[in-house]
C-alpha cells in the first residue's frame, strides 16, 4: 500500500487555506448559499404536507419522493456529470432548481402531487450537483490542498445544516412555504452565479502516463450511454481503494438508516426526552461536523486520509458505544448534546477522508459515475437499514440493536485501515 499523504511544503512555503483562491471560494460560497436554502425546503416541504393533510403519511411521503429517484437515477446521473463540463454542470443544474420551485406556489392540499414532484425533480438535480462539485474540487486547488479543499465543503455543508434547519421551521411559521420557495430560488439564482464567476483550470495529471492508459481513461463514445455508465462501475471494481470506499459507505449508511430510526425511540424511552429535546439532540451534530471538517483539514496535512477513515470510523463507534450505554448513570440531556457534537468530528473526517482518496485514485474522466454510484449504494443501504431497524425494535431491546450498529462502525474502521491503500494512480487533477 502506498502512502496517500502529500508532500509536505518547504518551511516557509505553507500555502494559505483554499479559501484565499478565488475560485475555490467562490464555490465554496455557491455550496453554501444553496444547501442553506435546501435545508430551509427540506424542512419546510414535510411540515406543510403534515399540515395540509393532517397525516403523518403526507409528510412521509416527502422523503420518499426524494429518496426514491436518487437511488434509481442517481449512478445514471453520474454519466451525464462526466459528459458535460462541472462547471457548467452546476450552473444550469442549480438555475433549473430555482425554476421547478416555482409550481410549489400553486401547491394546496388537493394539489399535493406538485409537493411530490417538484421533491423528485430537484432530488434528481441534486444528485447531478453533487457528484459535479466533487469533480470540480481537484481543479480548483492543488494536489497537496485537495484534503483541506473537501475539509472545508463539509465545513459548508454542516453551516448550511446549523443554519438552514431551524431557520426552516421558523419561515415556514412566519412566511408559508411560498415565503420559503422564494427564498430557496434567491439562492439557488445566486449560487449558480457564483459558480459562473469561477474560472477551474483543466484537468491534469495525464503527463507521463503509458498509452495503455490513456486508452483506458479515455472518454467513450457519446453514444455508449449504457456502456460508460457500466465502465464507471467497472473502475469501481478495477481500482481496488474504491471497492473499499464503496464497501465500507454500504456499511456506514446501513448503520446510519437503523440509527434514524432508532434514535428517536431511545431519546424518548431511555433519555426520557420531549420532542423539542430529540430535535435539539439532532440538530447539534452540525455543530461537530463543522469541528470536524477544520480538524480534518489540519489532519490531512499530517495524515494518509485512509488513517482519517479508518480512525474516525472507530472514534465514531466508541462514542456510539458510550452514548448508547450511559443512560443507567445519567439522562441528562446536557451530556447527551456534548456526545452528539462529539460524534459529528469523526462523521465528518471519514467522509473527508474517503472523498480525498476517491478524487485521488480515479481517472478524471470516471469521477462523476463513480461519485454518483457510491452514493447511490450509500442511499440503497440506508434505505435498507431504516427497513431492518423498524423490523428488529419490534423482536429485540433497542439498546442492543444500537449497540450493534455502533459495532458496525468499529468494523468500517478496521476495513479502513487494512483496505484502503491507493494502489491506483493519484488522478486528482
Amino acid at each position: 500500500m502506498t502512502d496517500t499523504r502529500p508532500t509536505p511544503a518547504p518551511a516557509g512555503e505553507r500555502k494559505r487555506s483554499p479559501l484565499f483562491r478565488r475560485d475555490f471560494a467562490l464555490v465554496w460560497a455557491s455550496s453554501f448559499i444553496s444547501d442553506t436554502g435546501d435545508w430551509l425546503l427540506m424542512i419546510a416541504l414535510p411540515l406543510f404536507a403534515f399540515a395540509v393533510t393532517g397525516s403523518a403519511l403526507g409528510a412521509s411521503t416527502v422523503f420518499l419522493a426524494e429518496l426514491v429517484p436518487m437511488l434509481v437515477l442517481g449512478s445514471f446521473l453520474g454519466v451525464l456529470v462526466d459528459r458535460w463540463d462541472h462547471r457548467r454542470t452546476m450552473i444550469v443544474a442549480n438555475l433549473l432548481q430555482g425554476a421547478l420551485l416555482l409550481p410549489l406556489l400553486a401547491a394546496s392540499a388537493d394539489r399535493m402531487w406538485i409537493v411530490y414532484v417538484v421533491a423528485a425533480l430537484e432530488a434528481c438535480l441534486g444528485a447531478i450537483v453533487n457528484p459535479a462539485k466533487q469533480a470540480l474540487v481537484p481543479r480548483l486547488v492543488d494536489e497537496d490542498q485537495l484534503g483541506q479543499g473537501n475539509a472545508l465543503m463539509a465545513v459548508s455543508d454542516n453551516l448550511a445544516r446549523l443554519i438552514g434547519s431551524p431557520l426552516g421551521g421558523l419561515a415556514f411559521v412566519l412566511v408559508g412555504l411560498p415565503g420559503v420557495v422564494v427564498v430557496d430560488a434567491v439562492s439557488y439564482l445566486v449560487s449558480a452565479g457564483l459558480v459562473a464567476l469561477s474560472r477551474p483550470r483543466a484537468s491534469a495529471g495525464r503527463a507521463g502516463r503509458t498509452e495503455q492508459e490513456e486508452e483506458r481513461d479515455a472518454p467513450l463514445p457519446r453514444v455508449h450511454f449504457l456502456r460508460q455508465w457500466l465502465d464507471g462501475l467497472s473502475t469501481i471494481r478495477r481500482v481496488r481503494p474504491l471497492g473499499a470506499v464503496t464497501a465500507i459507505t454500504t456499511l456506514g449508511q446501513f448503520a446510519q438508516g437503523i440509527f434514524l430510526v432508532l434514535f428517536i425511540v431511545y431519546v424518548s424511552d431511555q433519555l426520557g426526552a420531549n420532542g423539542t429535546e430529540v430535535g435539539l439532540l439532532r440538530g447539534v451534530q452540525a455543530i461537530g461536523g463543522v469541528l470536524g471538517g477544520l480538524l480534518s483539514g489540519v489532519l490531512l496535512r499530517r495524515f494518509a486520509p485512509r488513517t482519517l477513515v479508518g480512525v474516525g470510523y472507530l472514534v465514531f463507534g466508541a462514542i456510539s458505544l458510550v452514548t448508547w450505554n450511559l443512560y443507567p448513570v445519567t439522562t441528562a440531556v446536557g451530556v447527551y448534546v456534548g456526545l452528539f457534537i462529539a460524534v459529528g468530528i469523526p462523521a465528518v473526517a471519514t467522509t473527508t477522508g474517503m472523498i480525498t482518496i476517491v478524487q485521488r485514485v480515479t481517472p478524471p474522466d470516471a469521477l462523476g459515475r463513480v461519485f454518483a454510484s457510491v452514493t447511490t449504494f450509500g442511499g440503497a443501504a440506508q434505505g435498507a437499514g431504516l427497513l431492518v431497524a423498524g423490523f428488529l425494535a419490534e423482536r429485540f431491546d433497542v439498546v442492543a440493536i444500537l449497540n450493534g450498529q455502533a459495532l458496525v462502525y468499529v468494523a468500517c474502521g478496521m476495513l479502513g485501515l487494512l483496505l484502503l491503500g491507493e494502489r491506483g494512480r493519484r488522478s486528482a487533477g
